[in-house]
């Protein structure tokens, strides 16, 4: 069951964001800002760089991004994610301090849901957490293969319909990144979403990370996605809680036929806070470490990366008004 009480109260923070926004695109800082919190993990993915823990890891502590965040002009938008960002005792307070008691930023916590229950829901709201994303690879227990973690469907498979049920579900969405091997299956993931009371959104995997190239998808491939994206579409037209645009969704197969997306905003509409406070323009350009704004401008100027999917997620390959438009849709899908 839709929750018309949660949309009614997203108009307004959607305006909001749009209107910052535009003036942190017009003044040349980020409209969305990852905070990787930490680069361990609970699991390791096939598709994902990081995996496992990293007791070694040097970690800003929430007041350190609350400063880094007001360094790039408080951004509308800000993604936690890691790693595993649940790995870190201090999730809540991290959160806590970005929030400021105030309406933005809007925070979404991507997560795999292996740590995730109802005393962590409640907290992680509690603390400002406007959103939950938990990934699903696939609608069954090849999930645990790919993310190399035994049991994590049938962990996901309870808890995750069991918070939809009793707070109303419109908080929570999954995630599919989208490979060869799970192509087949999206229209599927789609159906379990719903079954289990959620949204969902899809993505699509690079070899960025990894530099495997037996995930991506071939030239044929690419063409019988094309009609799994329009069964989506249609779904979407039915009712099912898919919170893509049509835009985005046709965008990822053009992804996967040209090989990447042009316009890329690294650095400039979008960047990366990395567990240490310093900062890469993009997650999939981690060997580009920068201490300031400032010095990261000069990669912006010279950027003409187009190999990854990002600049769909990050709206940078849109003008402005399009980046509003599509965002009041994305409001009314996943209210």
């Amino acid at each position: 069951m839709k929750s018309k009480t949660w949309g009614m109260k997203m108009i307004p923070t959607w305006i909001k964001i749009s209107v910052r926004g535009i003036r942190n695109y017009y003044r040349g800082y980020p409209v969305c800002v990852s905070i990787e919190v930490t680069h361990s993990c609970t699991a390791n993915c096939r598709h994902c760089d990081k995996g496992g823990m990293k007791p070694n890891e040097e970690r800003a502590g929430p007041e350190e991004y609350v400063e880094r965040l007001k360094e790039l002009r408080s951004p509308p938008v800000v993604q936690i994610s890691g790693g595993e960002p649940l790995v870190r005792k201090d999730i809540c307070d991290v959160i806590s301090a970005l929030k400021g008691g105030g309406d933005l930023p809007y925070i979404i916590l991507v997560t795999n849901g292996s740590l995730l229950d109802e005393e962590r829901y409640l907290k992680l709201k509690e603390a400002g957490t406007d959103r939950i994303s938990i990934s699903l690879d696939f609608p069954d227990r090849r999930h645990d293969s790919f993310r190399r973690l035994p049991g994590l469907f049938d962990h996901l498979s309870q808890i995750i319909p069991y918070l939809a049920g009793r707070y109303g579900g419109c908080d929570i969405a999954l995630n599919t990144a989208i490979t060869r091997e799970n192509f087949p299956y999206i229209c599927d993931i789609a159906l379990k979403a719903q079954e289990w009371g959620v949204g969902i959104s899809y993505s699509a995997y690079t070899t960025l990370r990894t530099g495997d190239e037996s995930l991506t998808l071939s030239e044929e491939e690419s063409r019988q996605l094309e009609g799994l994206m329009e069964r989506l579409i249609r779904m979407q037209l039915d009712g099912y809680r898919i919170l893509n645009t049509p835009s985005m969704l046709r965008r990822t197969v053009r992804y996967f036929r040209e090989g990447g997306i042009p316009n890329c905003g690294a650095g400039r509409r979008f960047l990366v806070i990395r567990p240490d406070g310093t900062m890469n323009p993009c997650s999939m350009l981690p060997h580009l470490i920068f201490d300031s704004f400032d010095k990261m401008r000069e990669f912006v100027r010279g950027n003409e990366c187009d190999s990854c999917y990002v600049a769909i997620r990050a709206y940078s390959d849109r003008s402005v008004s399009e980046f509003i438009a599509e965002g009041r849709l994305m409001v009314r899908l996943a209210s």
